[in-house]
């Protein structure tokens, strides 16, 4: 397998920018970020709502303005007067997925609306000296053990055990089976949570958890894997519109797998070759989305100041699928001096951190090729990168990001770089 390393630099400027994809055929890889929508049960209530993103409360001058700029989607009919210079008073109720959200009228009414967040594909953030590195895909499991000092809840252990189905309890963290618990987002360790309805021939309903619940009956519970691997488990059902579902279940009290034909382990190793190398002088965290789930940037890679993580790196032939069509990852690279537990979250505007952070990376196999993408993460933000980002190794073209342009084999531009 090539050597591939992406190296982030600490630098006195930064810029970001997005991918441009070569004329190869990866097109599918490319369509890996999912625009996802929630549907969102909705209780009588007074006529003033408060709105929530994530579990937490965004204005609706927010939503407005999301809207308005093509950020955020309404995926029916907006509430009538919601924008209006007169609604900005009130508020509308809504629980909303990292990568989606929900506005709605009080059950009462005849109109509902649910919006969600637009993602630009092969996304990765970062504001450190980083690099990625070549890595083969057997050094996964010394990555996993050397993994979590930022979490002493879990460090990936019994990674390749084989998850006993149906016995642990939903109140059971799996951390003996390869599961790593993220505890600071509040769900008891789980990477995202959805409470689904199952139709005949997809997922009709999805409610997305927020801080303060766990796994309960009905609910798909994922997880973050250890560096270098990704989840096994995502039901064969998947959103009626779009939405990507993903974890194992909580039913009749039990932990079940969704997904026992591609593996019965609960974390299954990518194809290897990627690694990650801060250079910079402070903690570097790295956040890949939660996919398929809740799209959320929660599954973290923390490396200290000199230090190198794998990257998982999924194959699109035999991982997870959107529509018939291969998926990659998608990575956030946050700002120096930011751990894991502060950045891989849904954040706000203005901390470039999680959704909002400057760069992104897509990572990605297909048909024996890695593809490695830097680019600055449009729409959602503007801010630059204090760093210098570079793929490195046994690769196709140059790929830098330095001083607030990618620059490739064709030159450089404000929009970035792909290379296999």
């Amino acid at each position: 397998m090539k050597a591939s390393i992406l190296a982030l630099t600490a630098a006195t400027t930064a810029s970001v920018a997005v991918a441009q994809p070569h004329k190869h055929q990866h097109a599918h890889l490319h369509e890996l970020n999912k625009r996802t929508q929630t549907e969102t049960a909705w209780i009588s209530g007074p006529t003033s709502y408060a709105f929530m993103l994530d579990g937490k409360a965004i204005s609706v001058d927010e939503v407005c303005n999301g809207v308005a700029n093509n950020r955020l989607k309404w995926a029916d009919a907006a509430p009538a007067g919601l924008c209006s210079t007169s609604a900005a008073a009130s508020s509308v109720s809504a629980v909303a997925s990292s990568s989606s959200a929900a506005a709605s009228t009080p059950a009462a009414a005849s109109s509902a609306a649910a919006f969600y967040q637009k993602h630009s594909s092969w996304k990765a953030s970062s504001a450190a000296a980083t690099s990625y590195a070549a890595a083969s895909t057997s050094a996964a499991s010394a990555a996993a053990s050397s993994w979590g000092a930022w979490n002493s809840s879990s460090s990936g252990q019994g990674v390749d055990s084989a998850f006993p189905d149906g016995e642990l309890d939903c109140s059971e963290f799996p951390s003996s089976y390869g599961a790593v618990a993220l505890d600071y987002l509040g769900m008891g360790g789980w990477s995202g949570l959805q409470a689904v309805t199952f139709g005949s021939s997809a997922i009709t309903s999805i409610v997305t958890g927020v801080s303060g619940e766990t796994c309960t009956e009905g609910m798909m519970c994922s997880y973050a894997c250890p560096p270098g691997y990704q989840k096994s488990q995502w039901p064969s059902l998947q959103g009626s519109t779009g939405q990507s579902v993903g974890g194992i279940q909580c039913t009749g009290g039990k932990l079940r797998l969704t997904n026992s034909a591609l593996s019965s382990n609960l974390c299954i190793p990518g194809e290897g070759g990627v690694a990650a190398k801060n250079s910079a002088s402070g903690v570097v965290a790295i956040c890949r989305t939660d996919y398929p789930g809740t799209e959320s940037e929660t599954i973290p890679v923390e490396l200290q100041s000199g230090e190198t993580d794998q990257l998982a790196n999924p194959n699109a032939a035999t991982y997870y699928t959107w529509q018939g069509k291969g998926t990659s990852a998608q990575y956030y690279l946050n700002p120096i001096g930011k751990s894991a537990s502060e950045a891989c979250q849904w954040g706000t505007s203005g901390t470039d951190m999680g959704n909002w952070a400057p760069i992104n990376f897509g990572v990605g196999y297909k048909d024996g090729t890695t593809w490695l993408s830097i680019f600055q993460n449009k729409p959602t933000t503007t801010s630059l990168y204090q760093g210098t980002v570079e793929i490195q190794g046994d690769i196709s073209d140059k790929c830098i990001y330095q001083n607030g342009q990618f620059c490739g084999a064709t030159g450089c531009n404000s929009d970035g770089c792909t290379v296999r």
